[in-house]
């Protein structure tokens, strides 16, 4: 099935550099819910384009979120707080499995998961460019699909993400329109697969 994820970078003075994990801490205190549109790069090791789409996403913490893909191919993944539903309308296949495992340390885990994020996750800050301060956060568990993920912010907000996994392809993802703690409806965090789908367990 194929899958998408979830879900950039030093010249900074000194207050830049502490700044960013500052105000990824913040971000995380004051953050219930969220949405935005978002643009999604996914290049290979050597830097050669792979993919590229776009989408909107919404998150409910704790546990509950919607990726929504429109471009190149419509693909709608929903945390619904116990389960990952994973909906491919092309092949009308639905992947679903237990949140917890599913989310493990994955970026998902930053915007939709608990304050506690450096139990999972080293965080450094990298500092300044191009508008924006970023931090690095390793994973602490080697069993995290990612080796690393950047988060950059500008006056709070986060604008951009990027993810290296451990076969040098890098994800980046750009945030536009980002609303904080917007009300949004349960119904968005809720799955039913389509008639006739089909439905695979992990």
């Amino acid at each position: 099935m194929r899958y998408l994820l979830f879900v950039a970078f030093t010249v900074a003075c000194v207050p830049a550099h502490a700044a960013s994990i500052d105000m990824l801490k913040s971000f995380l205190q004051n953050t219930e819910s969220g949405k935005a549109r978002f643009a999604q790069i996914i290049v290979d090791k050597n830097m050669k384009k792979v993919q590229q789409g776009t989408g909107t996403m919404h998150f409910a913490r704790p546990g509950r979120f919607r990726w929504e893909y429109e471009k190149p191919y419509e693909q709608l993944i929903v945390g619904d707080g116990t389960r990952l539903w994973i909906y491919d309308k092309d092949l009308n296949q639905v992947s679903v499995r237990k949140l917890d495992a599913a989310l493990g340390g994955s970026p998902a885990a930053l915007l939709a998961g608990s304050n506690e994020i450096e139990k999972t996750y080293t965080l450094t800050n990298i500092g300044a460019q191009e508008g924006l301060d970023w931090l690095e956060a390793v994973p602490k568990s080697k069993e995290n699909a990612f080796e690393r993920i950047r988060l950059g912010f500008n006056n709070g907000s986060l604008e951009a993400m990027e993810l290296r996994d451990q076969f040098g392809q890098v994800t980046v993802i750009k945030f536009a329109a980002f609303e904080r703690n917007p009300r949004l409806a349960p119904e968005l965090f809720r799955f039913t697969p389509p008639k006739g789908a089909d439905v695979i367990t992990e």
